[in-house]
C-alpha cells in the first residue's frame, strides 16, 4: 500500500508521520488488491486537527474525514471509519 501524507498549514514532524503510516497501513487487510493508495491530508483548523483519508481505487473512491484535539485521535477515529465501511463494501460485493 502507497501512503502520500500532506500536511496543510504546518509541518507534521517524523513522529506524527510514523503514526500515521503505521495506522493507515492497517487498512491493507480490508482491502482486496494490495497496490491500492491511499492519501491522507491534515489539516490544522479552528476548531481542532483534522485528518483526511481517501482510498481512491475502491468503490468509486472512499473518503473519511474526522476532527478531533489531536491528530492522532483523528487518525485513529478515521481508520477506524474506514475499516467499517470497507467491511461494508466487502460483504455487499459477496452478497
Amino acid at each position: 500500500m502507497e501512503i502520500t501524507i500532506k500536511s496543510l498549514k504546518f509541518d507534521a514532524d517524523k513522529k506524527l508521520i510514523a503514526f500515521v503510516e503505521k495506522k493507515v497501513a492497517r487498512l491493507s487487510k480490508f482491502l482486496a488488491g494490495a497496490d491500492t493508495d491511499a492519501d491522507v491530508t491534515l489539516t490544522l483548523e479552528k476548531d481542532g486537527k483534522a485528518a483526511k483519508i481517501q482510498i481512491p481505487g475502491v468503490a468509486g473512491g472512499l473518503i473519511i474525514e474526522r476532527t478531533s484535539d489531536t491528530f492522532e485521535n483523528a487518525i485513529t477515529a478515521c481508520v477506524d471509519a474506514m475499516k467499517e465501511k470497507l467491511t461494508r463494501e466487502k460483504e455487499k460485493k459477496q452478497a
